[in-house]
């Protein structure tokens, strides 16, 4: 259990301590124990204070007194009666139910206790706030409260000239869990007010403040998303759905020397970093409006602490599956005012496959080539499944899949396999969910960064259903060459979105590499949003960019669900 509390004592005529005091403690353990613990830190603290004042009045030359040891009681009352012998798990009953009851007393002050209070234990501001983008908490850590009923006030205050925090005067910008920062806020200072509440609203926790290290600065100006934005102003619904896929470039890889120096080294170095690129994010994703949002190279940082709190904001939940021991993996989002999450997986391909039933087939026929098991085996690649059911059409599911497969130049022929995995494991589930919801109603879009052109045998078996054993991509590495395969799969799909020119614009590898697949028999394609133009994507050499969080290009498309 933690023991929290705020100790105020004026300790001589122009010292006094003001400390905030937390104790772990078990509830195995006895009161009087936890309570000499308390007793002996106080009394530490406050002989200290008490003997810094004594050598500041002392002199250099004059002896130090040495202060008389200041004698801390600390005790427990509950209905005034001091309570003694009794281990805290022995009080639980009577702190859940009388609260009110409880005194602590340090000397001559008197604490009420609040047993499971709503409590802050940690919130900071990012490193970068811009204008017209949106700011939110880069770290909130609550116990016992909820953040939707939980107060969040902002200010701005310009620095004085005395260059002291404490002598800002605040003037309220905003209220609510992020807010939208406006032209007329550059320059200033941003401070963030927040009072936990409980998740019935009915205990309200003691009010903690965070002010941001950095002014808020201009923003990039023009970002091209914003004219992507045009096409989807408004939220969808009735049969019709827009689906996102994005990889937004994990901060694993970006912010790092070989990120830094080598990779992205033509992006100016401080649009790299994770708090400028998350605004941009941030306001990009939610400018779409999607239904259904497929993300690939999502830091769990990312998911835990920006995606899941703003999103949920927005009427949006998601799943999040690292890829092996990386921090980054796979994110399915959803609207929550439309879908219903009923299942969802998330699976190694490469341990996958030696085990799943559904997969020995092809698995045994690559046996006779080691070093191919031992490398497509050990990458990380995951696949995502995950089951929505709609709610204005309670009888259709929609199985949407999203994965992110290996980069490697010389790995067509691992890519293929594992999409051909893959689809082998997709179907598999989708008969499971047919047989376990009894409809025929399952609907299939597959979402991704593919790391595949629309020439290579992955868009080929998607699009057509087949891939022949003496397709080229077999041969991409003669010592790994694929012999005697060919792959199938029995759904009818398209690329939602075509295969646009570029979905990666870098400056060394310029390709489409991102789909939306969707069921021919159960979708038709409505509306494809516009791609941003070469020129747009080259103005900054490439992406990312001031102005372009990733360097991969979000596809969106809209789609109608058929009868």
């Amino acid at each position: 259990m933690l023991i929290s509390f705020r100790y105020v004592k004026q300790v001589t005529e122009t010292k006094k301590l003001d400390r905030n005091f937390n104790f772990v403690r078990s509830t195995n353990e006895k009161v009087d124990v936890a309570l000499n613990r308390i007793k002996s830190n106080l009394q530490k603290e406050l002989t200290v204070k008490s003997k810094k004042k004594n050598k500041k009045n002392a002199g250099e030359e004059q002896p130090v007194q040495e202060p008389e040891e200041l004698q801390v009681s600390v005790r427990l009352l509950f209905n005034d009666g001091e309570i003694t012998e009794k281990t805290f798990e022995e009080l639980l009953p009577q702190f859940e139910e009388n609260t009110d009851q409880f005194q602590m007393l340090i000397l001559d002050d008197v604490f009420k206790l609040k047993f499971n209070n709503p409590w802050v234990n940690n919130v900071t501001l990012p490193n970068s706030i811009l204008a017209n983008f949106y700011v939110y908490p880069s770290k909130l850590q609550m116990d016992f409260a909820d953040r939707h009923s939980s107060e969040f006030i902002w200010y701005k205050g310009k620095m004085p000239k005395s260059n002291k925090e404490n002598e800002i005067e605040w003037q309220e910008i905003g209220r609510g869990y992020s807010m939208l920062v406006k032209n007329e806020d550059i320059g200033y200072k941003v401070k963030l007010e927040v009072t936990p509440r409980s998740f019935d609203q009915l205990k309200v926790g003691p009010k903690v403040e965070a002010i941001g290290s950095c002014e808020i600065q201009p923003g990039p100006g023009y970002c091209p998303y914003e004219m992507r934005h045009l096409y989807t102003t408004e939220k969808l619904n009735g049969n019709a759905i827009r689906v996102t896929s994005y990889n937004i470039l994990a901060d694993y890889y970006a912010d790092t020397d070989d990120g830094r120096q080598k990779l992205f080294n033509y992006c100016a170095q401080y649009a790299i970093d994770i708090d400028y690129r998350k605004q941009l994010l941030i306001k990009e994703i939610i400018g779409y409006n999607s239904d259904i949002l497929c993300m690939q190279e999502v830091d769990f940082k990312v998911f835990d602490l920006d995606l899941i709190p703003f999103l949920n904001e927005q009427n949006m939940n998601g799943v999040h599956d690292k890829k092996g021991t990386t921090p980054e993996g796979l994110s399915t989002f959803y609207r929550t005012d439309r879908f219903e999450l009923i299942e969802n997986y998330g699976m190694n391909i490469g341990d996958t496959v030696k085990t799943h039933p559904a997969c020995q087939e092809l698995f045994s026929k690559l046996q006779y080539n080691e070093q191919l098991v031992t490398r497509f085996t050990d990458l990380a690649t995951t696949l995502q499944i995950v089951l929505l059911k709609l709610k204005e059409f309670p009888n259709k599911y929609i199985v949407v899949a999203n994965t992110h497969l290996y980069f490697h130049p010389d790995a067509d022929h691992i890519r293929l396999l594992q999409i051909g995995f893959n689809m082998i494991l997709v179907e598999d589930y989708v008969k499971k969910f047919k047989e376990k919801y009894a409809t025929e109603d399952i609907s299939l879009l597959f979402c991704g960064d593919f790391n595949s052109v629309p020439e290579c045998g992955i868009y080929k078996l998607m699009t057509e259903g087949h891939v022949p054993q003496d397709f080229i991509d077999w041969g991409s590495k003669p010592e790994e060459a694929v012999i005697n395969v060919e792959l199938n799969q029995p759904f009818k799909i398209k690329s939602a979105c075509g295969t646009p020119k570029f979905t990666n614009y870098t400056v060394g590898f310029k390709e489409c590499l991102d789909y939306i697949f969707y069921q021919t028999d159960k979708f038709s394609v409505t509306k494809v949003v516009e791609m941003p133009s070469e020129a747009e994507l080259s103005l900054h050499n490439a992406i990312p960019s001031v102005v372009f969080p990733s360097d991969h290009i979000a596809i969106v498309a809209e789609l109608e669900i058929l009868p």
